[in-house]
């Protein structure tokens, strides 16, 4: 390498270098040396200097790039396209089900505006519309009492019974087919000579008595008469305590049918009636004499009992006691009732005993029937039965009450504590003979319900054991 001078003052350097074409030419007045003097001068622009070639490049992967991002894209699109097609599909399934859903729900809304609309005209009173009755709003519950009598009063009759030299008694009933068949109670017409019937319009029918039960205290009149207007029956099991009732009939002989309302107080109340203890219906709504054998109405002008009697008096203290009436369950007797239209009499089982509470427990049996069922079963006088197949006996109103749940031929097991043992005998139930005299097993020490009296009548009538010594 040539060495070159230092700068002296006032001095410039003689070097005058001229660089190649592809260099710049150094800038004017340019000092090539360091402003120390003991710093080397800077390197010249030499001609020809040499440039190092820049490192081959490799392939490029920009094609490769491109080719992947359109594949990716693709597959993208068609990722979307696919998911666009199964969410439509989903969305348009989704909204379908909906569609058929509420498609359903319209047709049932429409079948219970149809229902509801029947039952309106089915309810509706078409008579001189005067009073709240005439219109066609109802209650929940069914029909208005008003539009319950205007309804069902024309199939409500006025009955008379003359009774040998007695004179004659006064009750109601009412007409269950087109051709005259009327119901009423057995005690209405009982022993009576001849029955007319008034019929709602003022006409006048004699009229014969079909057929009759003392235990159920139920009968059946016939008149000649056609197009009569008859009642609907209805279901008592579907009453509940607290449902309004009617009662339609000819209180203490009143030509006019007069209604009373009240409510179901009480079901299943065991009464005796006649020597018979009957299930029956308790209700607030009046009844009075001239009402036995009329009907007790549902909300819906269906019959569901049979009026039949009424709880009245005044207690020890002197307090009246009332609105206490009862009623025969319609369920009750509907097989009773055709077997009346066939056969004239309702068949009964029975055991051929007598019975009274004397012993305090069970039922004591005072007689037996020769060739009865008792008889032949080996009930002996003298036994206390105790119960009678699934029925505990405590008192002789036990048995009636259990006689209730057997047919003519039934068999079951009675037991008796005979001496100091219990003995179980079989017993197979012969039919009641067809009087209308109570069966010899009606309780002897029976009493039957008072037409009135004082508190203790009223008790030992309902709640006394039956033994009158």
């Amino acid at each position: 390498m040539e060495n070159y001078e230092t700068n002296f003052p006032g001095q410039e350097p003689e070097f005058n270098p001229q660089p190649s074409a592809p260099f710049d030419a150094a800038p004017q007045n340019a000092s090539p040396f360091m402003d120390s003097p003991d710093v080397m001068q800077r390197p010249p622009y030499f001609e020809n200097s040499f440039i190092p070639p820049e490192a081959p490049k490799s392939p490029s992967k920009k094609s490769g790039k491109v080719w992947k991002s359109i594949l990716a894209c693709g597959l993208a699109v068609a990722l979307i396209a696919a998911g666009c097609g199964i969410t439509a599909f989903s969305v348009n399934s989704y909204w379908q089900g909906k569609y058929n859903r509420a498609e359903e729900l319209l047709g049932s809304l429409q079948d219970k505006i149809e229902d509801l609309q029947q039952q309106v005209n089915d309810n509706s009173y078409t008579g001189n519309g005067n009073s709240i009755s005439g219109s066609t709003n109802t209650s929940h519950s069914g029909m208005t009492p008003g539009q319950v009598y205007a309804k069902c009063v024309d199939s409500v009759v006025a009955i008379s019974s003359t009774i040998g030299n007695q004179g004659t008694s006064s009750g109601s009933g009412f007409i269950i087919s087109e051709d005259g068949y009327i119901l009423s109670n057995h005690h209405v017409v009982e022993g009576a000579t001849s029955v007319s019937v008034t019929t709602h319009s003022g006409q006048t029918y004699s009229a014969k008595v079909m057929g009759s039960d003392s235990n159920n205290d139920l009968a059946l009149l016939k008149i000649e008469a056609t197009g009569l207007k008859y009642v609907s029956l209805g279901s008592s099991d579907d009453l509940i305590v607290g449902d309004q009732v009617v009662a339609i009939g000819h209180p203490l002989g009143s030509e006019t049918a007069t209604l009373t309302v009240g409510y179901i107080s009480a079901k299943d109340q065991s009464v005796a009636t006649d020597g018979s203890i009957l299930n029956m219906l308790q209700t607030d709504a009046a009844i009075n004499s001239g009402n036995s054998g009329g009907p007790l109405f549902n909300m819906k002008g269906e019959v569901i009992g049979i009026t039949t009697a009424k709880y009245s008096g005044t207690s020890s203290s002197g307090a009246s006691i009332e609105s206490i009436g009862f009623a025969i369950p319609m369920d009750d007797v509907l097989d009773k009732i055709q077997e009346l239209i066939n056969n004239g009499y309702v068949s009964s089982p029975y055991m051929g005993i007598s019975v009274d509470n004397r012993m305090g427990i069970g039922a004591y049996v005072v007689s037996v029937e020769p060739g009865s069922s008792a008889q032949n079963a080996g009930i002996r006088a003298g036994d206390i039965i105790i119960a009678l197949g699934e029925h505990d006996i405590e008192s002789v109103t036990d048995i009636s009450q259990a006689m209730r749940s057997f047919k003519v031929g039934d068999t079951t097991t009675v037991s008796v504590f005979r001496g100091r043992q219990i003995v179980d005998l079989s017993i197979t139930f012969a039919e009641k003979p067809h009087s209308n005299q109570s069966s010899t097993q009606t309780p002897t020490g029976g009493t039957n319900m008072p037409s009135d009296g004082d508190y203790q009548d009223w008790w030992d009538y309902f709640f006394g054991d039956g033994n009158n010594g």
